[in-house]
């Protein structure tokens, strides 16, 4: 059966966490929680960045995450509270669902992404 991107969407979103820009605006500054930046380069020089956060690309999410591959990032095993997000919340609810398929069951997507991160008044860093 072939699945549309709106089902694959609504899938996922019946089962990741989601949690609004404000709430991960507080979270920021918590060491415990760790932000994951699902945008490719090209967007993070562009519009810069979360302090702190993590890149990690979309496209090689799965091999981060995965504890068996080389490019395994321990951050995705640590137990900490993980926050993905990409330009508007696409790419990083479907990669919510993803590594919780894979077993990351701290995994969080941040509502609106970046751009909502920006309309907030978050913190960004240029590159």
């Amino acid at each position: 059966m072939k699945l549309s991107v709106q089902q694959m969407m609504s899938t996922a979103n019946a089962v990741i966490d989601t949690v609004s820009v404000h709430d991960a605006l507080q979270y920021h500054c918590d060491p415990e929680i760790k932000f994951i930046d699902l945008r490719d380069d090209a967007e993070r020089e562009r519009e810069g960045k979360i302090p702190g956060a993590l890149h990690a690309t979309r496209s090689f999410l799965e091999f981060y995450a995965d504890p068996a591959m080389p490019m395994h990032n321990p951050i995705f095993s640590s137990g900490s509270k993980l926050i993905v997000f990409c330009a508007s919340g696409g790419r990083s609810t479907l990669a919510a669902k993803t590594l919780l398929d894979m077993g990351v069951s701290n995994v969080n997507n941040m509502a609106g992404g970046f751009a909502a991160w920006r309309e907030a008044d978050g913190p960004i860093e240029r590159l």
